[in-house]
């Protein structure tokens, strides 16, 4: 499966932004999906994840409450809504694909297919 990522930008603090994540390949609904980012210095880490159906997500401590996770698997698409932004939410922001069948992961390295990043950066 590709994944490209998209929706990212500059943002004041409380801004919201939408990330959109589509892609093409193989069935999407066979894929449990999750976003990831990286900011500078800083290794990647976890923010969100969705299983195949869309019925259960899981969040980053740091992001709950905040953002939402969602996807349509007729569109081959995961988006994030991404809420009351924090300058320290700055990050290049990554969707990811597992394709193994087991439950949602909240580590990169269970992840195996991965898209290109979008910048996300909010200003204070």
């Amino acid at each position: 499966v590709q994944l490209q990522a998209s929706g990212g930008g500059l943002v004041q603090a409380g801004g919201s932004l939408r990330l959109s994540c589509t892609a093409s390949g193989r069935t999407f609904s066979d894929y449990n999906m999750g976003w990831f980012r990286q900011a500078p210095g800083k290794e990647r880490e976890f923010v969100a994840g969705i299983t195949r159906s869309g019925k259960i997500t899981n969040y980053a401590d740091s992001v709950k409450d905040r953002f939402t996770i969602s996807r349509d698997n007729a569109k081959k698409a995961v988006f994030l809504q991404t809420n009351s932004l924090k300058p320290e939410d700055t990050a290049v922001y990554y969707c990811a694909a597992d394709a193994n069948w087991g439950p949602l992961m909240n580590y990169g390295g269970a992840f195996q297919y991965w898209g290109q990043g979008t910048q996300v950066t909010v200003s204070s």
